[in-house]
């Protein structure tokens, strides 16, 4: 094993559906989106745990 997909592995890909594919693409965006959130909302809690504040 390489590590890369086969020409067959692509052409496997490509014959799914669109709203397949985008339905995929849209559920890694919102995960991505959620992470960061989640990660911005941790470090403005810890920022203000630490006594730092926007007012």
């Amino acid at each position: 094993m390489t590590g890369k997909p086969s020409l067959d592995d692509i052409e496997q890909a490509e014959k799914k559906p669109l709203w397949q594919r985008l339905g995929w693409l849209a559920m890694i965006w919102t995960g991505s989106v959620l992470a960061l959130f989640v990660v911005a909302s941790l470090m403005r809690m810890f920022m203000n745990a630490a006594g730092l504040s926007t007012h």
